[in-house]
């Protein structure tokens, strides 16, 4: 298929369990075995936060292929898995947004997605996955009010091997995967790789008798990597995807019962994308200071078609167009030294240009709503970050971070009569009443700076226990609607936050069990909240002032060897402290909607190798649980705590690798996500049943 010049993000690796050195963006360093790369961090690893990561070998015992399925996976991470991959929202404590903007970094080797619809990608070929929880703005700025998500790819000068699978599950799944890299000498590597992934799905919209959420998607990558000496590396990285799939199963919902009717709505919906990331790296590890710059260039093309009245009486079909250019550019400069005295300096700039065309077509009414949005922004940050070892193990780390962003929108809407065709489509119905057609225009700007500090005090043991308590200021910019009615609901102001956090990791047994845990409370001022009106679309609005509070445990427990149990588990409560949205309406003392009150996550791995005639034998069961979620700010309908059954069995020999899964072995039925809109409660079921088999060749 498309074959792009894009990054190095998201494939497959395996074989031998790899630790390479200093590598791509950064020192790399061992986390509850776990390759992890940040140029940010300070040399000594100083500076604690409250960090999940998991390695490629870890993903794929647990048969973990996207960034939704680390739902629970990781304590207080939630990512729901609904509507199509235009819905990829993603909530850490209960900080996000399920709309436009998002409330959590992503990175991959240091190059940021800012677009939600850009998060769900495949993780078949990294080296590791990373999620920091809690506002990180003092280094990431921009959207990091709820905490970072960081992926790692593979250096050719480090790991090299080729990679082949074959899989095939329930619904028809196919996947292939195929990777290599290649190391030509001490200086040159690349790595390049392609997967194709179809499924027929598993709803069925029972008026049209058909699929809901077929699928079908391609990712290519390549990447060049060149070391002209010891200190030295650029490498170059591109990144293709590309997604056409339906989407969009909801059903209503029976507010009694709290239960699903049928999915029964009159117009297939869709959703297509396509994902051009570029990246160009280059890297310095000197005795004294390290340097580092990324480039960044990233395209999106999307279009999304949808019933949004989701019933059978034709009232409301959406088409929604979406063209993106975003380059930035960061600059960070880092301390290398044995000094007591850690620092870290940086710059980065953003410029980014979105086009949208929205098609609001309303066939009861004969009507059709034309909007043109454009909506320019770029932004500049200059950060600084020092950490001091005042005695022993016990330091202390301040940071502060300006950011400044100019952000203009040009909206042009025309509102004319229309009339059906049979394709499905419209026409005028009559083109001479353009000149009298209703509609608005306007061109608005707004210009938002802010000041994020942060402050840690931490104390790390000759033992390797770590303790700490931190505050952490966050924020994240305002911005425009793409829909909106009102004069008021053009716009919505930037959201704030201050974090703070007390926490601990402890070794004991000599290393047989591992405990982590964090306590935290999040002062959350003007939060961005979205809600849906039919006919109109998502609009996004500040409530008043919010809290979430909670804690988060991780146990390990190596009994023997190659047997491991896992134990990750959160709690967060967030409620609106004030929020009174109208005269008549007033949801304080509300739960916060898409927040689960407990995520869980249990496994057992058992690993052997080698096994009389086989060279390796692997077993993993793995539960994972949610809830109690609301899915709405008037908190009617909720979904209960529930849980899921995983497991995976995997066989070695050789260059052969045979695999059996199986997802949700208990099939449980519950909601993977639920809103409310002007027409009544809808919800998604999730995902039942999946099993699958998987043939793999390592050389």
């Amino acid at each position: 298929m498309f074959l792009g010049l894009l990054l190095s993000t998201m494939l497959v690796v395996e074989g031998p369990e790899v630790t390479p050195a200093d590598t791509t963006t950064a020192r790399s360093y061992k986390l509850d075995e776990v390759v992890v790369s940040a140029f940010k961090t300070n040399k000594y690893e100083l500076v604690p936060a409250s960090r999940s990561a998991l390695s490629a070998r870890q993903l794929s015992n647990q048969q973990i292929t996207g960034l939704k399925e680390l739902t629970a996976v990781i304590p207080n991470f939630y990512m729901p898995d609904y509507g199509s991959r235009a819905s990829c929202p993603v909530f850490v404590r209960g900080v996000g947004n399920k709309s436009d903007g998002t409330g959590i970094g992503f990175y991959v080797d240091g190059m940021p997605f800012y677009e939600p619809l850009s998060f769900d990608c495949d993780l078949g070929d990294v080296a590791s996955v990373e999620v920091l929880r809690g506002p990180q703005g003092t280094l990431y700025g921009r959207n990091a009010i709820g905490g970072i998500v960081n992926i790692s790819t593979r250096n050719p000068l480090e790991y090299q091997n080729t990679r082949v699978r074959l899989g095939y599950g329930k619904y028809n799944d196919l996947r292939t995967q195929i990777s290599n890299y290649t190391k030509i000498s001490d200086k040159f590597g690349f790595t390049f790789g392609a997967l194709y992934h179809h499924n027929d799905g598993a709803f069925r919209n029972s008026y049209l008798n058909e699929k809901v959420d077929k699928m079908n998607e391609t990712e290519e990558r390549i990447g060049l990597y060149y070391k002209p000496s010891d200190n030295w590396l650029i490498r170059l990285t591109s990144h293709f995807s590309y997604s056409d799939q339906g989407g969009y199963p909801y059903a209503p919902v029976n507010v009694e019962t709290n239960t699903l009717q049928d999915i029964n709505y009159n117009r297939y919906s869709s959703f297509r994308r396509l994902i051009s990331t570029n990246g160009l790296g280059i890297t310095y590890n000197g005795p004294v200071v390290s340097f580092n710059s990324q480039t960044s260039f990233q395209y999106i093309n999307s279009k999304q078609a949808i019933d949004q009245d989701f019933t059978v009486n034709d009232k409301s079909f959406v088409e929604n167009a979406r063209h993106q250019n975003m380059v930035s550019q960061e600059f960070t400069l880092k301390s290398n030294n044995d000094s007591r005295y850690q620092w870290v300096v940086g710059a980065f700039g953003m410029m980014e240009h979105v086009d949208r065309t929205v098609d609001n077509f309303s066939p009861s009414a004969g009507s059709l709503s034309h909007t043109n949005y454009c909506v320019p922004t770029s932004s500049l940050a200059l950060y600084h970050q020092s950490t001091y070892n005042i005695w022993q193990g016990l330091s202390a780390t301040a940071g502060i971070r300006f950011d400044y962003e100019h952000a203009k929108t040009n909206y042009d809407n025309l509102k004319v009569k229309a009339s059906p065709l049979s394709d499905g489509g419209f026409t005028l119905v009559d083109p001479s009443q353009m000149s009298s057609a209703t509609g608005e225009s306007f061109e608005s700007s707004k210009d938002f700076t802010q000041v994020t500090p942060k402050f840690t005090l931490q104390y790390l043991t000759t033992e390797d226990n770590l303790y700490y308590v931190s505050v952490t200021r966050g924020y994240k910019p305002g911005g425009f609607n793409k829909s909106f009615s009102t004069f008021d609901e053009r716009s919505y102001e930037p959201e704030y936050s201050w974090n703070y956090e007390v926490g601990a990791s402890i070794n004991l047994l000599n290393n047989l069990l591992t405990l982590s845990a964090d306590l935290f409370y999040i002062d959350w001022r003007h939060m961005q909240i979205t809600s849906t009106i039919t006919g109109v679309g998502n609009i996004t609005t500040n409530a008043g002032h919010t809290d979430s509070k909670g804690a988060e445990l991780n146990v390990i427990v190596r009994p023997v060897e190659g047997l491991q149990f896992t134990a990750n588990y959160g709690y967060t409560y967030a409620r609106f402290l004030s929020y009174v949205k109208s005269a008549t309406v007033d949801y304080t003392n509300n739960r916060l909607p898409m927040v689960p009150n407990h995520t869980l996550s249990l496994d057992a791995n058992y690993t052997i190798n080698p096994t009389g005639w086989l060279d390796c034998v692997m077993f993993n069961v793995g539960l994972r649980g949610l809830g109690r979620i609301y899915w709405a700010e008037d908190n009617l309908v909720s979904q209960d705590f529930y849980t899921t059954l995983n497991a995976k069995v995997a066989l070695t020999k050789g260059i052969v690798t045979w695999e059996v899964w199986g997802k949700n072995l208990t099939d449980t039925n519950y909601m993977a996500y639920g809103f409310k809109s002007s027409t009544g409660n809808y919800a998604q079921a999730g995902k039942p049943l999946m099993f699958g088999t998987t043939i793999e060749l390592n050389f």
